[in-house]
This record gives C-alpha cells, structure tokens and sequence, in this order.
C-alpha cells in the first residue's frame, strides 16, 4: 500500500459522459458539426476582416481577436473530446492534461477581458464619438488587447504550474470531458487548500473586473442613447453594440450559472452540459451573433462569395 501511495501517476482517464455507445455517436455526430462550423466560422471571419479593406476599424480589429480566441479555446478542448467519443480511448497523458489545462485556462481568460475591451470601446464610441479616434489610437488598441494575452497566459500559466504540482497517487478518473482545475483537485493526493484558495481569488477577480467593466460600460451606452432625440438615431446607436450585447449575455449567463447556482441544485452531470455550452457551442455562436446582426459583415461576405464565385466561373471557362 505504502508502494502504491508514493506512485506518481503518469496520465490520467477522461470519464466524459456516462452514456450508452449510441448516445456517445449522436453526441460524436453533434460535436462535430458545431466543431466544424467553429472552425470555419471563425477563420472565415478573421479572413474577412483581413481581406475586405472596409471592415479595417477598431471594432473589427477586437472583434477579428475575439474570433481568433474562439478558435482556440474550443480547439483546445473539442479535438481530445471527438476523440474519446469516437474511439472510447479515454486516456491523456500527465503532460497533455497540464498541456489542455493551460491552453483552456489561457484563452477563456482572454475571452473575458477581450469582451470587457469591447464593451469599453463601443462605450467610447457611443458616448465619446468626437473624441473616439483620439482616445482609442492604435497604441491604446494594441495594448487594450496585448494586455489580455498577457494577463491570461500569465495567470493561466500560474494555475496550470501550481495544479500539476501537486501529488497525484491515484484514482487517475478525471469526472470530466476535458482536464479541468476542479476535477483535478478532487484526484490529489496532497494538500489542495492553497489551489484552493488561489482559485477562488483569480476566478473571482477575473470574473467581477471583466463583469464589472461590461456593466459599467453598458449602463453608460443606454444613458447616452436615452439622451437621443430621434428614434432612428438611437436605434442605430443600439445596433452598433448589439452583437456584442448578446455575445456577453451569452457567454456570462452561462458562467453565472455554472458558479451561481445553489449547492442542493449543483451536480457534475450539469457542469458537464454548461462546459459543452461554453467550451463548444458558444464559439461556434459568436461568427453567427456578428455576421446575422451586421450589416458591414454582411456586405463583406456577399462582396466574397461573388468575388470567389466570379473566380470559380473564369477558371471554369479556361
């Protein structure tokens, strides 16, 4: 027994979902899909923003960074996820799991702070708009989103150093899909209270300075649109932070109630669900939110598809 205690464990077993072998291939199937459209629907809005000159503002700037998050963020978790599904190979290295957490603790922190900057700069927009390409230079906009990378792979980093510190003896079943902080410290040998409360101070921090930032933004954007005169004027106010609106809505409804929500309600087969939600399905969301209530997107990706479709017609002819 001695033995077995002082055996440091060299990787680790995914539990994923406790469901029949049909269900892990409907669920295979779904994933997919929503992988797939992720992948293009992100990569095709950073190509449209890089390519089509009109689209080369501030806000597309942000807007271009946040997709190239997404992208990341499920990439980090949605491969090894397909795959446990598909193969029932449910085993990741010591290494790969410390690898995955800090990739995913690095770009959902990024993700925060990238929509706290966005909600900064349309409130800029909005309620300083003389002043707007003076305040929001291009100095001030590389390091608004510099900052954010640092800061999440600083922190992510940090936590992914500390957690895999830990000793590790066995069980190696992580009650997960994919190496998360929580899980991780529920299988450690050794004393967890430092992670702990490390944990609870960035998680903390992260989420009340980012929340704080989009809220305080916000309640200024609605004052100065209730101080326009016309109709048409404070819908097209509105429209311009829409989008935005409704990626935060989204994104912090689904945290919120992942971490909010009371103990006797609280079960790992619904953190599981949220996780797909926020991991998953919400980049795959983001292109779509944007380019469905954009009209600047929109014209973009029309000008594309005819240009594409006027190139295919002349190769064909050839």
């Amino acid at each position: 027994m001695a033995e077995r205690n002082n055996t440091r464990v060299t990787e680790f077993i995914l539990l994923g979902f406790a469901v029949d072998r049909d269900v892990e291939i409907v669920l295979f199937m779904l994933i997919l899909v929503v992988y797939t459209l992720t992948l293009v629907g992100n990569s095709g809005m950073i190509s449209l923003i890089w390519l089509d000159s009109r689209l080369h503002t501030l806000m597309y700037f942000f807007l271009s960074n946040l997709a190239f998050v997404d992208l990341c963020y499920s990439s980090s978790i949605a491969p090894k996820f397909l795959e446990t599904l598909l193969t029932k190979h449910r085993s990741i290295s010591f290494y790969a799991c410390a690898t995955q957490l800090g990739f995913f603790l690095t770009f959902l922190i990024a993700e925060m702070f990238l929509l706290a900057v966005m909600a900064y700069d349309r409130y800029v927009a909005i309620c300083n708009p003389l002043l707007y390409m003076v305040i929001m230079s291009q100095k001030v906009c590389v390091h608004l989103v510099l900052g954010p990378y640092l800061y999440s792979s600083s922190v992510a980093l940090f936590h992914t150093v500390v957690t895999f510190q830990l000793f590790y003896c066995g069980p190696n079943i992580i009650n997960h899909f994919y190496c998360d902080d929580v899980p991780l410290m529920a299988l450690a040998c050794s004393d967890t209270s430092l992670k702990e409360i490390l944990l609870f101070i960035f998680a903390g921090f992260n989420m009340v300075s980012s929340l704080t930032t989009v809220l305080i933004s916000y309640l200024y954007i609605v004052a100065a649109i209730l101080r326009i005169q016309s109709a048409e004027g404070r819908y097209k106010a509105f429209s311009t932070c829409a989008s935005h609106l409704t990626a935060v809505t989204i994104f912090y409804g689904t945290l919120i109630f992942m971490y909010l929500q009371p103990k006797s309600n609280h079960s790992l087969d619904t953190d599981k669900m949220a996780s797909v939600f926020y991991t998953i399905v919400i980049p795959m969301l983001n292109p779509m939110i944007y380019s469905l209530r954009n009209q600047e997107v929109k014209n973009a990706l029309r000008k594309a598809t005819e240009k594409c479709y006027f190139l295919f017609l002349t190769n064909v002819k050839k």
